[in-house]
């Protein structure tokens, strides 16, 4: 399958899939979100062991794309519906992936990119990289991501990052527990390579169902976890605040809050 927003290789039971539009900082548009889900739904029933989430450029992915955005205050509630269901199918399709993932995070990873980089089974970062779930800057609400990230890191420690929307490097994403490890951006490619060599040599058959077993047993809460987070994100486009938050997000500005 060819794709336009992103890069598929193989190499040795390895497939990496590279967001691929640096010159936006690999920024989420639909077509993306679309592509990338094929393109694990390919992963999953190829023959490939391991799947490796990268980004070119200079980034890992900046969250959505600013085009997509400025789009957003036109949609309709049923044209937003299909955007929160896409998003959740992305998230859901990467977390129940039945192949071992991981993120090689060399750069930022913001709001939906942070989501990316923390769903994958393994996450490697480089010393400089950038995290944040910045919604709230902007009068969204963090609801899809948040509920991986209260399944990872509890829920006192998602408030904080949630309703600061504040940035972390990549200590502070390792002390929490989101990162695994902090690589040097020179040995990120050999380290993610050593990783893929453990997992290759594992059985395929018992690391599909340790994921399945592993996502079965978080099953009953996520579910109700991302019900709850696609009505929460569908209402939150029709507020005051969202719409004032990516206008002035588009034109550079501080945003005006309603009371």
């Amino acid at each position: 399958m060819s794709y336009s927003t992103i890069l598929v290789a193989e190499d040795r039971g390895v497939r990496t899939i590279t967001l691929n539009r640096p010159e936006r900082r690999n920024a989420m548009t639909p077509e993306m979100q679309n592509e990338l889900i094929a393109a694990m739904e390919e992963a999953a029933a190829s023959d490939c062991r391991v799947v490796v989430l990268a980004g070119a450029g200079n980034a890992f992915c900046s969250g959505l794309d600013l085009a997509a955005l400025q789009r957003m205050k036109d949609r309709n509630e049923a044209e937003h519906r299909l955007d929160v269901e896409r998003i959740a199918k992305l998230f859901w399709t990467l977390y129940e992936l039945p192949k071992p993932t991981i993120a090689a995070v060399h750069g930022a990873a913001i709001a939906g990119g942070t989501g990316l980089a923390m769903i994958c089974d393994f996450t490697f970062a480089v010393p400089n990289a950038k995290f944040g779930y910045t919604e709230v800057r902007i009068g969204f609400v963090p609801a899809l991501v948040s509920a991986f990230l209260a399944l990872q890191i509890g829920d006192k420690r998602s408030r904080d990052l949630l309703l600061t929307g504040r940035l972390f490097d990549a200590t502070e994403a390792y002390r929490l527990g989101l990162v695994n490890e902090i690589v040097a951006p020179e040995d990120l490619t050999t380290r993610v390579q050593a990783l893929c060599e453990v997992l290759t040599a594992n059985s395929p058959q018992s690391l599909a169902s340790t994921k399945r077993l592993l996502a079965a047993q978080n099953r009953a809460w996520l579910d109700a976890a991302i019900a709850e987070a696609m009505e929460a994100n569908a209402q939150a486009r029709e507020t005051e605040d969202f719409h004032e938050g990516i206008a002035a997000f588009l034109e550079k500005r501080k945003p005006v809050w309603s009371k």
